[in-house]
């Protein structure tokens, strides 16, 4: 089972991700693609390991998520973030080839994943042709995994619709 988890800053997107895996294994995998840059972000990662607990198993990658994903086997997994992980790939210019092996390893994994990423294209079009592009890949990237995925869901105010597929709540 595939599961993409789409919503706003702050909007209950990886609770709801992390209460699925739980719900599916005692002792999930959790794929952290963020990386403390400033002291905002090294804040919100330790708020979101805080809030995890010790059963989980903690992957840092920030770019090499194929490379990560194929070791693991028969296992209930939380990526977080896509969106983090596409601006590590764009930043460093990998973006098409990270992409390709990760969805070639997304397709041949059999493991249950929990896919989050944030959802940009509501608003305005931005002004700048890289924060464009960014929020273009970060829709086509979405797309693509929706289209893969047996079940999407989008949270707003901590509470998750459904998509595509049935879900628990």
């Amino acid at each position: 089972m595939k599961h993409l988890i789409l919503g706003g800053a702050r909007s209950g997107k990886s609770r709801y991700a992390e209460d699925q895996a739980k719900a599916y294994s005692a002792s999930p995998v959790y794929l952290a693609t963020g990386q403390a840059k400033d002291h905002e972000m090294q804040s919100r990662i330790t708020h979101h390991q805080a809030q995890r607990g010790k059963e989980w198993r903690l992957i840092e990658e920030p770019i090499a998520l194929a490379d990560v994903l194929g070791p693991l086997k028969s296992q209930c997994i939380v990526i977080d973030c896509l969106t983090l992980w596409l601006s590590n790939c764009l930043e460093r210019g990998c973006w098409e080839s990270e992409k390709y092996l990760f969805f070639a390893a997304l397709g041949q994994h059999k493991s249950d994943i929990f896919m989050v990423g944030n959802e940009l294209g509501s608003g305005i079009v931005p002004l700048g042709e890289l924060t464009r592009e960014f929020v273009d890949e970060n829709g086509r990237l979405h797309q693509e995994l929706a289209a893969l995925s047996s079940h999407v869901s989008t949270v707003i105010a901590g509470l998750p619709l459904c998509l595509k597929g049935e879900h628990n709540s």
